[in-house]
């Protein structure tokens, strides 16, 4: 694979990982034994999420350096990777409900596939709203959007894109 295939290639995945909520760790939480809880009972894990997606958007949008211009452009980013977040506490939330028990080889990688395929829809919405922003960024912006995503990720101790599939 040729040096600019594979420096795309890992910002890409650096982006999946920024921007996304974690693959694995949604997939370990859906077939981890559930607890039950009072309906009233706040989730410990969904607040540790949203809280880990809103330190994220703020970190990203210091990083960036979005301008008062950008913000509405910002903003759909935001708003999608908290949907994504979302989505992916949801389809958590319904997994865990359902149950590790008695779950086959083939009811796991069906189970794996939905986390899939939900990760996926988000990143398509997270790429178009991060598209708009990205072509109204000045050339320095662009320069400098490549190199957080390049540091982030020369920064992962792991290089395989499984291991930080978000």
């Amino acid at each position: 694979m040729s040096r600019s295939i594979t420096t795309s290639l890992a910002r890409s995945v650096a982006l999946v990982a920024l921007m996304s909520a974690p693959l694995t760790l949604a997939h370990a939480q859906s077939t981890a034994p559930t607890h039950s809880a009072a309906p009233s009972a706040v989730n410990p894990a969904s607040t540790k999420t949203s809280e880990g997606v809103e330190q994220r958007i703020k970190q990203l949008h210091a990083e960036l350096k979005i301008t008062p211009d950008q913000e509405s452009k910002w903003n759909s980013v935001a708003q999608a990777m908290r949907d994504n977040a979302s989505s992916m506490e949801k389809l958590v939330a319904e997994k865990q409900q359902q149950g590790a028990t008695n779950m086959t080889a083939i009811d796991d990688l069906k189970t794996y596939q939905e986390f899939t395929q939900q990760h996926l829809d988000g990143l398509k919405n997270l790429t178009s709203a991060f598209s708009s922003l990205y072509d109204s960024m000045s050339d320095q912006q662009k320069k400098n959007a490549d190199e957080v995503f390049a540091k982030f990720n020369r920064a992962e101790p792991h290089a395989g894109a499984a291991n930080r599939n978000g």
